[in-house]
Parts: C-alpha cells; structure tokens; sequence
C-alpha cells in the first residue's frame, strides 16, 4: 500500500532529475577590468611589535598591581605589629609609673614616722 502512494512521486522526481541533469552548455565573453593607474599602498607589518608592546604594558601594569598590593598588606601587618608593640609598651610604662609612686608614698611615709 504505501508502493502505490509513494510511487508518483518517485517518477515525479525521477523526471526533474533527468531535466536537470541535460542542461545546455554555454560561454560568454570575459571582460576584464581594467587596471588602475596606482596599485593598492603596501602595508608596513607593524603587528607584531604593536602586540609585543600592548603584551609588555599589561604584563608590567599587572605585575606592578600585584606588587603594590602586596606591600601595602606587608604595610598593614607591620603597622598592626608597631601598634601593638607601642600599646604593650605604654601599659608596662604606666605599671613602673604607679609602682615608682606607690615607692615614693612608701618612702615619705618612713621619713613621717622618723
């Protein structure tokens, strides 16, 4: 049953194909045009030493990016250290202090009770 409906369209296609395939042979005439009074300029290979350079600008801003960062987190670390260190300082500055008056209220003391 489907032989009995595909089979027109098979010699439909069958038929185009034949068609298509005798097709007549013919030329025509080359016209070619005509040449310019100046060619075209030559281009300077300037490409590579553009790039190169593009290349070493980006490579040296990266590389100085990554460097200022890291001393300016080297800078925090050391400045956090000082500060600790003076603070740490200043509380053993205000320790001897009261310790040199409570020495001092002592001595005046002894000296009352001579």
């Amino acid at each position: 049953m489907a032989s009995r409906i595909l089979t027109p369209a098979s010699r439909m296609l069958r038929a185009n194909g034949a068609s298509a395939a005798a097709r007549g042979f013919s030329t025509s005439v080359r016209r070619v045009a005509p040449v310019g009074d100046s060619p075209l300029p030559v281009r300077k290979p300037v490409g590579a030493f553009r790039g190169g350079m593009t290349g070493f600008l980006l490579g040296s801003t990266l590389a100085g990016a990554g460097v200022y960062y890291y001393i300016l987190e080297e800078y925090k670390v050391s400045n956090e250290l000082l500060t600790e260190d003076i603070y740490s300082l200043q509380n053993s500055v205000q320790r001897v202090h009261t310790y040199v008056q409570s020495l001092e209220e002592k001595l005046v003391d002894l000296e009352k009770k001579k």
